[in-house]
């Protein structure tokens, strides 16, 4: 029977992940090598092998762990909103700060699932894809609920991606510490579309 991994070795494990997806963010994940990775965290490749087989099995851990994460943030949403009785409007202005609130701090993971979930394997990215799409189809369901009369199943795809298209590549250009924050830019989101469908 093998020995359970220690705490010790998960705390590890985070960190690792942490300086592979600022080497992918700055290098891409094609042009990262498991030496750029190893160097970066100031060990060996050897010492990196100790906890990940493979470049690829450092990405699929990174992506799983975060994809995960968005999903639980969604449940955490919408225990909030119940718990706090709020609104189908507000729930949805509550999604959209805990995604910009999360997208701060995950920068360089976020990167990663926009740009490198197609260098996985077959079973691996549909794992990821999958994720993907349950995040998509619970904004939707957050959408329609707060906006029933202009997001329809007609146009809700549309709707959805253009919420998306606003938040998700923050990364790009929204620094932490710069003129506009994450929160103030998250309230700029929630007034344009309740603004665009409540119209």
């Amino acid at each position: 029977m093998p020995r359970p991994r220690s705490q010790q070795h998960e705390i590890k494990r985070d960190e690792i992940l942490e300086i592979a997806a600022q080497c992918f963010a700055e290098r891409s994940y094609a042009a990262a090598s498991m030496n750029d990775i190893a160097a970066a965290g100031g060990t060996s490749k050897a010492r990196l092998y100790h906890y990940y087989e493979s470049k690829e099995a450092i990405l699929f851990d990174l992506l799983d762990r975060y994809t995960q994460r968005l999903l639980a943030l969604i449940g955490q949403v919408e225990a909030t909103a119940q718990r706090r009785r709020l609104d189908d409007r507000a729930a949805l202005h509550e999604l959209v700060r805990a995604f910009l609130d999360e997208y701060e701090s995950s920068a360089t993971r976020h990167a990663a699932l926009l740009h490198d979930t197609k260098f996985l394997g077959d079973a691996q990215r549909e794992l990821i894809l999958d994720r993907q799409r349950d995040v998509v189809a619970a904004a939707t369901r957050f959408l329609r609920r707060a906006y029933p009369v202009h997001v329809r199943e007609d146009n809700q795809t549309a709707v959805v991606m253009m919420l998306f298209g606003m938040i998700n590549w923050t990364f790009t250009w929204l620094r932490p510490g710069g003129a506009m924050t994450y929160a103030d830019f998250a309230g700029q989101v929630v007034a344009l579309v309740d603004r665009g469908l409540s119209a």
